[in-house]
Parts: structure tokens; sequence; C-alpha cells
């Protein structure tokens, strides 16, 4: 059986046979289930889904009747009174049981994730981009839970043909993209890399005034309607064409200075110098460190391919990767190398190996295969590393340990044992970067069990650092811990002000703006402004130019409850996966615990205080360094109560 909702909801019987499914509602159902990727959807769920003002007195009745006869439809030959194997009933409500690549909304989910991992998907994601017939749910109108689902899965298939487009350009295989990027424009004016994409494409057809009156007329859009400056590629892509760069082409084995052509020792050094400056300099460092790695593999030499890899030691301190694509690119480079030069490989070269793996998977966005390879790697390369003793190679492999030891809540004092040693390590053996990312993991630490004054020593400290060596990103981080220490003595008497906080916050979120990390920026303005609110008991901030980024899931029920709208706050809250390891965990759990006890959700309460037990010395969302919503244990005290009354 074969299940499309990437259109109209439909289904079709192996030999190509369509599924009656009956009338509106029976499709809503059967498409909400989808909708859940096998999860357990609650009758209550349902009704609220399937009548979002006023459920008819029947409502549940009306809901069995409509599995039941879905279940007629869906497996016609199955004897009466025996239990379905398709649409089961699981504990209070319903699940779908169908394999994923037999939904077509699964098998583009599942494709996309392969391509931003592999670029030899891009074929598989040309075909998945043709299955759509049209708006997700297409039929499904008038529904909260359809709507938020068309808007999420409209924001990822516009990723996937800009991500297909520029898989196919990177290999010099632009023919025929000019016409579906100049839809995809019209349908998304404001995606800038959709315009650049399709400059892109025209450069490549050998239509470089197109390509260049397609950059003016962007920014032009950007600049007129939005306000907004173009951004660093569609700049950088404005000189190439107008220096004559041939772009089409795949990827440079080489970076190219000014006249001067690098080789990949060269051009990865010279990428991790630029790290260190952020802005357009650390968005270029990346891609010029990826080119280098290309350049190594291709050499076939597996000890330089090694080194080039391993080379690229940045420190590096946030658990969200800001190019997710470019990151796993480098790890499946290390772990092709690891495994291609075998157990008896030098082992400084291991341990670099290792330490990217671990560096390089930021756990916010790794599946839990990729969370278990990655601590494995950190916990090699620590064990090796110091077994060799090389201090720089320990503080690297260190940074990986770091990393990835955000698996549960309550674990700022470890990480702050992490960090005491490499800032020892630093101090003793001159390694600056490595300095400066000892007193920022302290700082967060510090910050996250509520000690601000030890926070902001380490704070000034790094500062002092960081105008010694020239590192201008510390202090657009030391800015928002400024604004968290603010928004922590808001509450006290004589303290600042929620507007005055609110205003540092501001201040210091366009400051890291054009930072070149958006995988640290985005999002957290609007996080920090609910912490803020939730210290003073306030309703979430219902601005709708805020972008609430990867936290969503979370933020999303207590949005809904302060506008009143408890059944789809519900819906959220059910639909909510747990938050992932990574630095906000404490304050994602705590948001769960908060919209949780306002609906009177005992079993999410008592999961929320189950994760949280451990952290109940630490401050939600501090661990971060940058934002806060308040003691953890307030949280966990109310989730546990309403846990207590089941």
């Amino acid at each position: 059986m074969r299940i499309d909702v990437l259109g109209a909801v439909r289904a079709f019987r192996d030999d190509g046979s369509p599924v009656p499914l009956g009338g509106p509602r029976h499709r809503e159902v059967l498409g909400r289930l989808v909708a859940a990727e096998g999860r357990m959807v609650t009758t209550e769920t349902l009704v609220d889904d399937l009548w979002a003002d006023q459920p008819p007195a029947r409502a549940v009745g009306a809901l069995r009747t409509f599995v039941a006869a879905l279940r007629r439809a869906l497996e016609p030959g199955r004897p009466p009174r025996t239990p379905s194997g398709v649409l089961v009933t699981e504990g209070p409500g319903y699940a779908l049981r169908v394999p994923r690549e037999d939904v077509d909304v699964h098998r583009f989910q599942d494709v996309l994730a392969r391509a931003r991992r592999t670029p030899g998907e891009v074929t598989a994601l040309g075909e998945a981009l043709a299955a759509w017939r049209g708006p997700a749910y297409a039929d499904v109108t008038g529904s909260a839970w359809a709507e938020r689902e068309r808007v999420r899965l409209e924001e990822l298939r516009a990723e996937a043909v800009e991500l297909r487009a520029r898989l196919l350009l990177d290999r010099g295989e632009g023919s025929g993209l000019v016409t579906d990027l100049r839809e995809h424009v019209a349908g998304h004016p404001w995606r800038e890399p959709a315009w650049t994409l399709l400059a892109r494409a025209l450069h490549h057809a050998g239509r470089r005034a197109d390509a260049l009156e397609t950059l003016r007329r962007a920014r032009t859009a950007l600049a007129d309607q939005l306000g907004l400056d173009p951004g660093a590629d569609l700049l950088r892509l404005e000189t190439d064409i107008l220096g004559g760069a041939a772009l089409s082409a795949a990827p440079a084995a080489t970076w190219t200075g000014p006249g001067v052509p690098l080789g990949p020792r060269t051009t990865v050094d010279l990428a991790r110098t630029l790290a260190l400056a952020g802005g357009d300099a650390l968005v270029r460092s990346r891609s010029d460190r990826l080119a280098a790695i290309t350049a190594a593999e291709r050499t076939g030499d597996l000890a330089l391919t090694a080194r080039i890899i391993g080379a690229y030691d940045v420190p590096a301190l946030w658990s969200r990767a800001d190019d997710p694509a470019q990151s796993r690119a480098v790890v499946e480079a290390a772990v092709r190398t690891l495994a291609a030069l075998g157990p008896h490989a030098p082992a400084d070269l291991t341990v670099r190996l290792l330490a990217t793996v671990a560096v390089e998977s930021r756990s916010a966005g790794l599946t839990p295969p990729e969370r278990d390879r990655a601590r494995d790697a950190a916990r090699q390369a620590e064990a090796l590393a110091r077994d060799l003793g090389d201090p720089a190679l320990l503080a690297f492999a260190l940074n990986g340990v770091f990393l990835q030891s955000f698996t549960r809540p309550g674990l700022a004092a470890a990480r702050d044992r992490t960090g005491a040693e490499i800032l020892d390590l630093a101090t003793a053996h001159d390694l600056p970067a490595f300095a400066v990312l000892g007193r920022l993991v302290r700082l967060q630490s510090a910050s996250a069990l509520g000690d601000l004054d030890t926070a902001s020593a380490h704070a000034e400290a790094a500062e002092r650092l960081a105008a010694a060596t020239e590192a201008p990103l510390v202090p657009l981080l030391t800015a928002w811990f400024r604004a968290r220490v603010a928004a922590a003595r808001s509450t006290e008497p004589g303290g600042p002000s929620p507007a005055t906080v609110a205003a540092h916050y501001r201040t210091a979120d366009e400051a890291l703006r054009t930072a070149g990390m958006p995988g640290l920026h985005r999002g957290l303005l609007p996080l920090a402004l609910l912490g803020l609110r939730l210290l003073h008991g306030r309703p979430a901030p219902a601005d709708p130019r805020l972008d609430w980024g990867p936290y969503r899931p979370w933020t999303e029920p207590l949005l809904l409850l302060d506008q009143g709208r408890e059944a789809q706050a519900r819906t959220a809250l059910t639909a909510a996966p747990a938050p992932p390891p990574d630095h906000t965990q404490e304050a994602l759990w705590c948001l769960t615990a908060r919209a949780a006890v306002r609906l009177g959700d005992q079993d999410t309460a008592a999961r929320a205080a189950t994760a949280l037990r451990d952290a109940r010395t630490e401050h939600a969302g501090a661990a971060s360094g940058l934002l806060t919503l308040g003691p953890v244990a307030t949280y966990l005290e109310e989730a546990e109560r309403c846990a207590d009354t089941r």
C-alpha cells in the first residue's frame, strides 16, 4: 500500500488501484496520523484537531466511526474482529503503522536528510521533489495542524529545491535549472539563496548579463520590501561574476588568493586563521576548509588527507552547527579516512580525526546513532591524546569531550571540570585560542550554576585574552552574558527594568547577526525574551516578526496558551519531541514542564520532572551563558506537583 499527502490525501493498493478513503473527515484522520510519523495520537487530540471550535457531543463516537471505516478501506481482507495491523489502537489513541518508504512525505524527508550529508543523493532528491502534486494535505482545509504541517513542509521543499540546484551547479550540471529556479524565486522572493542560485544558473548558461541583473533585482527586493542588505554569498557572487570567475565548475581544489593559487595545506591553514575572525571570514573559512579536504582526498594520499582534516583545530563552543551540511561532510570525510588508515595509523592522526568527528558532530542535529558515534570518538580521542602527552592535541580532544557532554540535563559541574583542564593546558603551554575556549566553557558552567560573580570573572578574563589575540567574536558572547546577568537581576529590588534588559538583549542580538554563526543566532533572541517574560510572570512575546528558529516546537505550546488557544496548545505539546541534548535542553524541558502544568498534562509533566531532576540546582537556559528562564527548581517543583495528582 502507498499513502500520499504531498497534494490531496490519497492511498493506493499494491496493484495501483485507489483506496476509497471516504469523506473529508476520514482523509483528515489519515493525514493527521501520517503527520505523527508513527507516534500515537490521543483520541482527545484527534477530536480537538478535527473540531477546533466546538466538538459535537458525540465527537468521540464519530471519530471511532471514521477509524473503523478507514480500517476497512486500508485492510479490506482483514477478518472481522481481528486487530488492525495498519491503523492500530495504542493506549488512549491511534497510530499508523506503515513503512516510511510507503508514505510520500516520509520518503521526501528521508531523501532530503540523506542529501544534506551525501551529494550523490541529488538524483533521488530530484525524484522526491517530483512527487509533490501541490501543497501538502491540500484537501484538509481549516485545520490548524494541517496548516502548520504545510508551512513546515513547504520550508523543507524550498530547502530541497535549493540544495538540489546547488549540488548540480557544484558539479557543473546546471543545464535546465534556470526555468525551475525562476519559478522558485517567484514563489519565494524573500529567500536570498534562491536569488543566488538563479544567478549562478544563468551564469552557468553563459548569460552573464542576466545573472548580474538577477542579483541587482535581489538587492532591490530585499532592500525595498524588507529593509535588508544583501548577504555575504550574494555579494561574493556578484563580485566573482564581475571579475570573470568560472563559477559553474565544481568547487575548486585549491583556494585562490590575490593571484596566488594555494594548495590544500596552505588553504586549511588560512581557513583556520580566518575562522577566528568571525563574520564573512568565518563563513569563507568553512567553505575553504571543505575545498581543501576535497582536494586532499582527490590526491589519494591518506596521510595528507588526515592532516588536512585534523589541522582545523579551531575551538568550538556551541552545540548547534552553523552549516550542518558542511559539518556532516567533514565528519564523513574523517570517518572515511579513519577507516582507510586502519588500526595501525599514526596515533596523532587518529586523535585528530577522532576529535574532528566529536567536534563537528554538534549534538543538536544528530540522530541517536550519530550521537553514539560522536561520543565514542570523543572518549577515544581523549584517551589516546593523554597517552601521547601532547598538550595541543589533548586540548583539541577535550573540546570534543565538552561538545559531547550534553547527554542529559544537570551536567554543568562536569563541563566546568573539562573547561578548567582546557584552561590549565592552554595557560601552561601557550595555546591562546584554547585559553579563550576554557574561559567561555567555565563562564557557561558558572552561569548554569547561578554563580554570576565567577561567571563575570571568566567573562572579563576572556575579553582580555580576546583583545590580546584579536578574537572579535568573544565580546559578542560576553555582551549576551551581561544581558543574561541583567535579566536575573531584574527580579531583585533596584534591579534593571524588563524593558532595559530587553534592550540589552536586542543590542547583543544585532551584533551577533553578522557574526557568521547562524547556528547560535537563529531563535536566540525570542528565547531570551520569553525567558525574561517568564521571570516576571508575563505572557510570551507575541511579535509575529520573531523567528523562533529551532526552538519553536517547545515554545509553541506556551505561545498558543497565551493566545487563549488551549486545544491547539495541547496538540503542539503532544507533537513536541524530547529536547535535543544541547546547551538549551534544560530551558526546553522547563518550557515543556510549564506548558504541561498549565494544561494539566500529568504524563508530560512527569516526563519533564524526570528529565530535570538532576538539574535541580541549575538555572534554565543559563548553560548557554547567554540567557536565563530562572531556576530549574521552580519548574521542577511545579511539574512534580502536577504529576503527583495522577
